[in-house]
């Protein structure tokens, strides 16, 4: 992984910060000039006793605390607890009273704090701080309860057949996701912290027995590496736990579905969750895997195998084919079919520009029409992609700026790209594009094979985690070429008896043929 250097100054001051007292007054000044002028604090002072009040003081955030179990699980039972209680414990303020655990706070999960920063980041999170004048520590009660988007469906990766829940902004609803998926206590959740101003949580979900302890190890070292001020989203956090930051292929696997990420969990593989953010990581990551879909499992092997082909077939051609028609119309052309070059030739006789100059324009034009439908609103946007490519298509062809086969192929490179179901490997073929296309400009087919040879030897030097890019396909070898069965082909479910590389050695196994009913070949 290349090194950045740390900028200084991002860290808060953490210098002459108050500590906790054993005064009631100064404790809650403390908390209170920590939050100077958040208008969203919601502070209270009250007593609780008769004829020996006890005073308290309470500190959430409005709408990210649950304000209902506050007022009847903490204030209520608070209250009524110091109500009941003798004036002689209350006076002794001692180790024999205890307004909090004998009932004065009824939530189940809170805990004692004598550290004001760990208050401060409670209150942050959501949760809510309560002092009490005769009680020597702090409770801070989890009582979040900000509102959520709750569970809704994918939209970016689509199935027909399969689970229809999708990942939200909440990391514990999205972790809940996972864990509903894979009831094992193997199943293990890390939680960290990162950014100095933001304190974004992310979870590390893996299976203790089943990951590669020196990949786990890897990923937590450059996740707390990181020093930022922020971490917003999990694009954020991709970015900077990818080991060749230059390279436009993604390392790291993002996807909105709660089973494929099991599904990568039971590989070996490490799923990062990210607090407001409705996308995990998957790492490591590997081409082969942005190739697959979840509905790839659900239904049966040839019709799948038979799909997967397609989308290698459309990944080469959302790379290649632009660069391809321009090597052959412009240097090769006694390789095309003769009635073809005719037909190519009669086409182009009204257009001012170089073939180049043709493609360029339809596919800059497409990429402003892509983005045109994402940013525009759902019913817009579907009108604008589909209406405005007709007519820019149509309208450039009649107004003899492009040939009508300059139109094809570019729609045809397109719907390429759309084939592939993963979005960030698609961004990377976008850019190779134009890489093919340059040097077939300028060399031809000659230059259309060095292009492809170039990638080539980009792709084989990438590693994600210390996992080649390329695997199964390179370095395959080392498994016996097992991994080859879930590749460009999907073997039938019961002779994937094997997890991936990326599992440990010694849980490699996933499948017992013998109690399967499927007594057919074991390799």
């Amino acid at each position: 992984m290349t090194t950045r250097g740390k900028p200084q100054g991002i860290k808060p001051d953490s210098t002459n910060k108050p500590r906790f007292s054993l005064s009631f007054e100064e404790n809650i000044a403390n908390l209170e000039a920590a939050f100077t002028d958040c208008g969203d604090i919601v502070s209270k002072r009250f007593t609780a006793g008769k004829s020996n009040q006890v005073r308290a003081y309470i500190m959430y955030i409005d709408m990210m605390a649950n304000s209902d179990l506050i007022n009847n699980n903490v204030v209520f039972h608070l209250c009524r607890r110091l109500l009941d209680a003798p004036a002689a414990l209350i006076q002794a303020k001692g180790d024999a009273f205890d307004p909090v655990g004998d009932g004065g706070v009824t939530a189940l999960d809170y805990a004692e704090s004598e550290n004001l920063d760990e208050m401060t980041m409670a209150v942050l999170s959501g949760d809510t701080v309560l002092l009490l004048e005769s009680f020597p520590k702090a409770v801070v009660i989890a009582s979040k309860g900000f509102p959520t988007r709750g569970v809704q469906g994918a939209e970016n990766e689509v199935v027909v057949q399969g689970p229809k829940d999708a990942f939200t902004e909440s990391m514990r609803m999205n972790t809940m996701l996972v864990r509903r998926r894979i009831r094992d206590t193997k199943l293990k959740i890390k939680q960290l912290k990162v950014g100095q101003r933001s304190a974004t949580d992310v979870a590390l979900m893996y299976l203790d027995d089943v990951v590669r302890p020196e990949i786990l190890k890897q990923v937590l070292s450059r996740i707390q590496n990181i020093d930022i001020d922020a971490i917003l989203d999990a694009g954020c956090l991709q970015q900077f736990i990818e080991e060749n930051w230059l390279s436009p292929f993604p390392q790291a696997q993002l996807t909105e579905r709660p089973d494929k990420a099991a599904s990568a969990v039971l590989e070996g593989r490490i799923a990062i969750i990210v607090d407001n953010s409705p996308f995990a990581l998957l790492v490591p990551a590997t081409m082969n895997i942005f190739f697959q879909s979840s509905e790839d499992y659900y239904d049966r092997w040839q019709i799948m195998s038979f799909v997967r082909i397609i989308r290698y077939f459309a990944g080469f051609l959302a790379v290649a084919l632009p660069g391809l028609y321009l090597a052959l119309a412009t240097y090769h052309p006694s390789m095309i079919p003769m009635l073809l070059t005719f037909k190519m030739a009669a086409s182009r006789l009204s257009v001012p520009f170089p073939a180049v100059i043709e493609i360029i324009i339809m596919e800059l034009a497409f990429e402003l029409l892509r983005e045109a439908g994402i940013r525009l609103p759902g019913p817009i946007g579907g009108a604008i992609g589909i209406v405005g490519g007709l007519i820019v298509g149509q309208a450039a062809v009649e107004a003899g700026l492009v040939s009508p086969i300059v139109v094809i192929i570019v729609a045809l490179t397109g719907i390429c790209g759309f084939a592939i179901p993963n979005v960030s490997l698609v961004a990377g073929f976008r850019l190779m594009k134009y890489l093919v296309l340059a040097l077939s400009a300028v060399l031809g087919l000659f230059g259309f094979w060095i292009a492809l040879i170039l990638i080539l030897i980009h792709l084989v030097s990438l590693k994600s985690f210390g996992i080649p890019y390329l695997y199964p396909f390179a370095a395959g070898d080392i498994t016996g070429y097992n991994d080859w069965k879930d590749s460009a082909v999907r073997f039938p479910l019961f002779t994937l008896w094997q997890r991936p590389f990326f599992a440990s050695p010694r849980q490699r196994r996933r499948l017992n043929l013998n109690n399967t009913g499927n007594q057919r070949d074991k390799e």
